[in-house]
């Protein structure tokens, strides 16, 4: 599933977690016990708050904190009220070795298209991590070309609560380096007109990756193929990767 900033939009926020539904076999099940093992937790790019809410429910007691851009989805994080939510991007906060963890699902890193954004944004985390704390979140490997089965022939339909079917589709506008660009439509015979955006992710190997985290300050720990934490290939699906920060001695 491709996740883009439409979800913003208050309508099409109530659908999120109908399309991208909880998968204890997938990447909800991944970065749960690392939530659960951590005193205080950063959501960047948080969205309806899923993964937070469920770190409470299964009785996560110390600090939870998600961070998203869109009002919309925040909105419905913040039908629970005992967890932080703020409402903005890493370029509008500046903590300071708060957290023990911080994650980013969904994909949610690929939305980093440009260096000197990228690069800001791994600093702001870096800065937000403790000295032993971690950074986890995956990209998709950019080896498997899944933006090639990003066509309306694959599109997705769910029900929403008024029982009206809704359809997702994506359509590929250009390819230049390891950027895509697409276009998101969402449909439904309940609707007066279609929701049309245009998105751009970027698909970094494990190279570029490992070499962005070393420029913040940080250092690949793990690395994972799959949701089951196998190796990593030229066929994996997806570039799972755990940094840890370098820590700072004071030496000259």
């Amino acid at each position: 599933m491709v996740v883009d900033r439409l979800f913003s939009d208050a309508r099409l926020a109530d659908l999120y977690d109908v399309f991208c539904p909880w998968e204890p076999s997938g990447d909800s099940g991944f970065y749960l016990p690392l939530v659960m093992s951590a005193e205080a937790v950063l959501d960047v790019g948080c969205g309806t708050g899923m993964l937070l809410h469920r770190a409470r429910d299964a009785g996560h007691t110390g600090r939870l904190c998600g961070l998203d851009p869109a009002e919309g989805m925040l909105r419905q994080a913040r039908r629970r009220s005992d967890i932080e939510w703020i409402l903005g991007d890493l370029g509008s906060v500046g903590w300071s070795q708060q957290f023990d963890l911080v994650v980013m699902t969904g994909h949610a890193f690929q939305v980093f298209v440009d260096d000197d954004e990228l690069r800001a944004s791994l600093a702001a985390i870096r800065s937000a991590l403790t000295d032993e704390g971690s950074f986890a979140f995956e990209t998709r490997n950019p080896l498997v070309r899944e933006w090639e089965r990003w066509t309306p022939e694959n599109a997705a339909e769910v029900t929403d609560a008024s029982g009206a079917v809704v359809r997702l589709e994506h359509q590929v506008e250009t390819v230049e380096g390891d950027v895509v660009r697409f276009t998101t439509m969402f449909t439904s015979p309940s609707w007066e007109r279609p929701q049309v955006s245009r998105s751009m992710l970027r698909f970094l190997d494990a190279d570029s990756l490992s070499s962005f985290l070393s420029g913040a300050g940080m250092t690949v720990k793990e690395q994972f193929g799959n949701w089951t934490r196998d190796p990593l290939t030229d066929t994996s699906p997806e570039i799972i990767t755990i940094a840890s920060p370098r820590p700072t001695t004071g030496l000259p």
